[in-house]
């Protein structure tokens, strides 16, 4: 084998099952820091004493990193190092910071009540992953081909749930045995081995692995490439602004706001309607979320690839509007076991989906000049769509209770499919301004 046909083969822009296996496994690395703490240390915690207050501590700090990635994108945008690619220093970086900060957490062994240390050990790694969610995602945006976005996206959020549920399963495990120093290492670990992995790739051909490798910017990088703040934020806003980006806004607001009801609906139906503990409900839902996760790394892209984006939105879109309306019709069956695991499995099935077949048109509609900005404007749209569904619940019981959620969803689900329907959002990645009316 020749050094250029070696160099090919690991060069992401000239290799499709080289990206999509990348996007994929760099998602997955996503899940593990997030399985660790976001439900197998507070799990420890409160196995050992800690109360609803420290644990709700530790996991808001968890969780703050999350609420801020907006900055994420502006910073990876208007600084990088050309020379190993637009993104990738960046994911080295990230990582990098993950394993540090980890292998520090298992030398210091926080207890469960060193809760300010256990804090801010959640929001180091947090934040470190942030940075390399955004990362990911504006590597997808600059390297994925029209034909591949659908099946990338189902590779990345499928990746994501199953390394979730198997990081979470793996750490819990290794907790209860050997101790929380020891499920540190083993995460540590595990995003040393991807970091290495990312070390030996290329972005575009001739770029350097390493700073002190050989290798020059790619022209297509240093042409797109926008130096200082104010282009940064024109560019950006000037995107987010045209009619056919606001008119995008409102489906991104419904995903959001269905996992903002069903999040919390789910363990209130659990225990209040079906009479199961904490522990009955998290395993039916972690079980649930693996579930998921193949379906969206299996089906979720070959949905895309066999009928659009467009017309795999509106279907899964009119799936979700038939589930919310058969729990509407069905309240008195909510009791029953097997009718309450059904829900469950339905609802992140779809939620996986539905994320997975809007993506590619969030990546399209992305300037990639501001990619890594303005895709996470729109993941953030629907976070507040989350923020918007939970607040709704939390007032439900003065309106109808659960039941009168479900017709709210109903009704959100049947705009976005009018817009989805009506709106011409691209099939392919234009520049903003020469957006035509295309169906997918």
């Amino acid at each position: 084998m020749t050094e250029a046909t070696a160099d090919t083969r690991w060069t992401l822009t000239e290799n499709r099952n080289l990206r999509l296996f990348t996007v994929f496994l760099l998602y997955v690395c996503q899940g593990i820091p997030i399985g660790l703490f976001w439900f197998a240390i507070p799990a420890w915690m409160a196995a050992n004493g800690a109360d609803a207050g420290d644990v709700g501590y530790v996991l808001g700090f968890v969780a703050l990193p999350w609420t801020l990635k907006l900055v994420n994108g502006f910073l990876m945008d208007r600084y990088t190092f050309l020379a190993m690619g637009r993104r990738r220093i960046w994911l080295i970086g990230a990582q990098m910071l993950m394993v540090v900060a980890l292998i520090c957490c298992a030398i210091v062994q926080p207890d469960v009540t060193d809760i300010v240390l256990l804090a801010a050990a959640g929001f180091i790694v947090n934040a470190a992953t942030t940075f390399q969610d955004v990362a990911v995602d504006g590597l997808a945006v600059d390297i994925m081909e029209e034909d591949e976005r659908a099946r990338a996206s189902g590779m990345m959020f499928g990746g994501q749930a199953i390394g979730i549920a198997t990081s979470t399963a793996l750490t819990g495990s290794v907790i209860a045995l050997y101790g929380a120093s020891a499920a540190y290492l083993l995460t540590a670990a595990l995003i040393g081995a991807a970091t290495i992995y990312v070390v030996c790739l290329r972005e575009r051909e001739g770029e350097r692995r390493l700073p002190w490798s050989q290798g020059t910017a790619h022209p297509r990088n240093l042409a797109i490439q926008t130096e200082g703040w104010l282009p940064i934020l024109k560019a950006t806003f000037s995107s987010l602004f045209h009619p056919i980006s606001l008119l995008w806004v409102p489906i991104l607001l419904t995903n959001g706001l269905q996992y903002g009801i069903m999040t919390g609906a789910t363990p209130l139906i659990g225990t209040s309607n079906v009479g199961w503990d904490e522990q009955g409900v998290t395993s039916l839902v972690g079980t649930a979320s693996l579930v998921a996760g193949i379906i969206g790394l299996t089906i979720g892209g070959w949905l895309g690839d066999r009928y659009g984006a467009k017309r795999s939105g509106i279907a899964v879109l009119a799936l979700y509007f038939l589930l919310c309306a058969a729990m509407w019709l069905s309240v008195p069956s909510w009791s029953d076991p097997l009718v309450f695991s059904t829900i469950v499995y339905a609802w992140l099935a779809l939620n996986t989906l539905l994320v997975i077949v809007l993506l590619p048109i969030s990546m399209r509609l992305c300037d990639l000049k501001v990619a890594a900005t303005q895709f996470t404007i729109y993941m953030a749209i629907s976070n507040f769509g989350i923020t918007i569904g939970a607040g709704l619940l939390g007032m439900s019981d003065g309106f109808g209770g659960i039941r009168t959620m479900m017709l709210v969803l109903c009704a959100a689900f049947a705009i976005a499919i009018v817009f989805m329907t009506v709106v011409p959002f691209p099939r392919k990645s234009v520049p903003v301004q020469r957006l035509v009316p295309a169906i997918d």
